[in-house]
């Protein structure tokens, strides 16, 4: 039997053939993997090249604005350039004015040394007429500082009114008409003060403070004072002594204005002892504050009361304001 003989080339040939198999499909691959990657990379390059455009708009946006802005400025200012140019042109013409003014005074010199010799013998008798005028009106003053009888040339007023159901029914007119009056007397000061007799403020946020005098301050305090009843103990001296005692300064010249018409505490030396002790006097023997008072005749005027707490009212306001630099003014009628 003849025997088949087999080619050396054979296994070669298949295996080279696996081999150029093998490496075209790791290409093909490599091609397939590589087209993969791509859409994710092209997307992120869109995402970013729109981030990149909106910025750049913002970008436009900003300089637009400005540059709007840096117009209207440009604009101002072209304008004020052209207002400052019309006024340096005004200035330049006034100036030459005066300066041809100028010129002709200079031609003009005797007149003016003998206008100037009249102007000043003319002020040297003014300046003697004023000051004859300051002495006349210096005594003026001191005439005029007495409104009533009543010093008037305190800084700061305090009003301590009584309260009191008598006064509330009988004489609150007549004391409203009155305090008007004083108010009047002292046109303008530097602070005013309200309570009543019981100490007790009007105004509690100014208590301890200074009220501000103000035309609208007083007409407040007149219409306030209408239907201010509060409770009273018909006495003053509570309201007096705290009124010293808050507001007494050396550097202020203070007056306190009490409006009553009874006393019904128990001794009048004790009080006057006690507004001694507070309201000290200095070395010429002024106070620190002027007491002055007005009494109303209430317990005088209605009929089935006792007047002995009205005259003791008067008695005792009367030593206290001679005592401390004041007036007692005590009213005969509630007409």
């Amino acid at each position: 039997m003849r025997r088949r003989r087999h080619s050396g080339f054979e296994g070669f040939n298949l295996s080279f053939l696996d081999v150029i198999c093998c490496g075209f499909g790791a290409i093909v691959l490599l091609l397939v993997l590589s087209k993969i990657g791509e859409p994710g990379a092209i997307e992120q390059s869109r995402i970013d090249l729109d981030a990149l455009i909106r910025r750049l708009q913002e970008e436009i946006f900003e300089i637009r604005g400005e540059t709007a802005i840096f117009n209207r400025n440009l604009v101002s200012r072209q304008e004020q350039l052209s207002k400052e140019n019309e006024k340096i042109a005004r200035l330049r013409g006034d100036l030459s004015r005066i300066q041809g003014e100028f010129s002709a005074s200079s031609q003009e010199s005797e007149v003016s040394d003998i206008i100037e010799g009249r102007l000043l013998s003319a002020q040297q008798e003014l300046s003697q007429e004023m000051l004859r005028l300051q002495e006349q009106s210096a005594t003026r003053r001191v005439d005029e500082q007495l409104v009533g009888g009543i010093p008037v040339d305190s800084e700061y007023i305090i009003f301590v009114i009584d309260t009191s159901g008598s006064m509330f029914t009988y004489a609150w007119p007549v004391m409203l008409k009155k305090m008007t009056q004083v108010l009047d007397a002292y046109p303008q000061v530097k602070g005013l003060q309200v309570m009543n007799d019981m100490g007790q403020y009007m105004f509690p946020r100014y208590a301890g403070k200074w009220i501000p005098d103000t035309p609208g301050r007083r007409k407040v305090i007149i219409s306030n004072l209408r239907t201010w009843s509060v409770f009273s103990n018909s006495s003053p001296v509570e309201g007096i002594t705290r009124a010293i005692r808050m507001f007494a300064a050396p550097d202020k010249r203070i007056s306190i204005y009490v409006f009553g018409d009874e006393f019904t505490g128990q001794s009048i030396d004790k009080v006057v002892s006690t507004v001694d002790r507070i309201n000290k006097q200095d070395a010429e023997g002024n106070r620190l504050v002027r007491i002055h008072a007005i009494g109303f005749p209430v317990m005088f005027s209605v009929g089935g009361v006792s007047n002995n707490t009205g005259v003791r009212f008067a008695t005792l306001m009367r030593i206290l304001c001679r005592r401390n630099g004041g007036t007692f003014v005590g009213l005969n009628s509630l007409r």
